[in-house]
């Protein structure tokens, strides 16, 4: 069964999309991945208008486990910037919708959020049945 991800990218975003960063970062899978760029989280909701069931916020300051998210076919897994975090108004208006991943170490206070992209991907597509 083929799958389609895509990317959702919320300016401003703090790394280099050029041709030269993708090929030094050793992408070569980039030209099959499918972009969209918004110039902000307001911009993102109002062109791709999902329902609240949808939206999957990630973060280190919340109770929920990723584990314990009902991942949805249509669903957008949001992520914060890896050292700001999300705006701290989605911690009021979207509070039932952030999931954390744990951390096993106090002196580890987060992952690289590509690896933390990683993790919830792969577990929403195990919930999903896309082994």
């Amino acid at each position: 069964m083929a799958l389609n991800i895509e990317l959702y990218l919320i300016r401003p975003y703090g790394f280099d999309l050029s041709e030269k960063a993708v090929r030094r970062a050793g992408l070569d899978y980039w030209k099959h991945v499918q972009i969209k760029e918004f110039d902000s989280f307001d911009h993102f909701l109002t062109s791709e208008n999902p329902s609240r069931e949808e939206l999957f916020f990630f973060e280190n300051n919340v109770k929920q486990d990723y584990t314990q998210a009902k991942y949805c076919e249509n669903g957008y897994l949001i992520f914060g910037s890896e050292t700001k975090g999300l705006p701290a108004d989605f911690y009021e208006q979207y509070q039932d919708r952030m999931f954390h991943l744990p951390m096993f170490s106090q002196h580890i206070r987060s992952l690289n959020l590509s690896n933390a992209v990683t993790t919830i991907a792969y577990e929403s597509l195990r919930q999903l049945n896309h082994s």
